[in-house]
């Protein structure tokens, strides 16, 4: 018996409307308008996105973004940033209460995530969760050494090949669970690198080194180029055998869709919210 979720297939929208579009699908679940929902999008132009705790202008080389002409946007969901192009980004948005739904976010995260594992493996990948084990990889966790999320496998990323290949963040509001993350189709690393702010060239230089140890995208695995279009019906199916349920197509309506432009406009295109830090 599978139980009925909405989807939405957005393509690439603006960095704004993604995140707004996000927070008000949580919020119409948590008032009971709309069922849990799977939301597959990319970015138009591509875009650094930060995460909520994150400081900008510490981290962030904001000439360099303006240089490669790339979107900026803190997310609501913690984490570190992600260079968003040529990726499939995932949002799932479910109450906290869902039947069999695991109250910590650990577990909870394992078990929304079990989707992404199966679409992985759909698409012919050997993928498994990052557990990390060792005193100094949880110490990791809890501090990271770099404001860049590939960097380093949190707790039940999907690795392959014991390399990071989706980022994903997590935030609980009006008590539902907004989870959204980063499927790497390619992965351009000297561009996600110069955007970063470094001590000094010795750091940024060994971020250059350790970055292809640790993160790597789906098409550096594959002698066979995957595209996003191919990467959709395997990441919907991936959902549906985790989670037991039927993703059913869904639109906006013009009243929705006003007010994600609107929270858009006001919101995650001000810079009172991207540089509140």
């Amino acid at each position: 018996m599978t139980t009925p979720w909405y989807f939405i297939n957005s393509g690439a929208c603006s960095p704004s409307y993604n995140m707004a579009l996000d927070e008000a699908l949580l919020h119409w679940h948590g008032q009971g308008e709309m069922p849990p929902i799977i939301r597959f999008y990319e970015w138009n132009p591509a875009t650094l996105s930060i995460g909520y705790f994150q400081r900008a202008h510490r981290d962030i080389d904001f000439q360099q973004l303006h240089n490669l002409n790339l979107g900026f946007v803190r997310r609501p969901t913690g984490g570190r940033a992600v260079l968003h192009e040529h990726e499939l980004t995932y949002s799932i948005i479910v109450s906290e209460d869902y039947p069999n739904m695991p109250k910590t976010v650990t577990e909870a995260y394992r078990v929304l995530s079990e989707g992404l594992l199966n679409g992985f493996q759909n698409l012919g990948f050997d993928a498994y969760f990052a557990v990390p084990e060792t005193a100094a990889e949880k110490q990791a966790l809890q501090k990271p050494k770099s404001a860049v999320c590939f960097d380093a496998p949190s707790w039940y990323e999907l690795v392959v090949e014991g390399r990071k290949v989706a980022g994903s963040a997590q935030t609980r509001q009006e008590g539902v669970i907004l989870q959204h993350g980063a499927i790497l189709v390619d992965l351009d690393q000297e561009k996600l690198i110069s955007v970063f702010n470094f001590n000094d060239e010795a750091a940024k230089q060994k971020m250059r080194e350790q970055l292809p140890l640790k993160a790597v995208a789906i098409n550096d695995l594959s002698a066979r180029k995957v595209t996003v279009s191919e990467c959709i019906p395997a990441f919907k199916q991936g959902f549906e055998e985790a989670l037991a349920i039927d993703l059913q197509p869904y639109e906006l309506t013009a009243e929705q869709q006003a007010f994600v432009e609107d929270l858009a406009r006001t919101k995650y295109a001000s810079d009172e919210w991207n540089f509140k830090k």
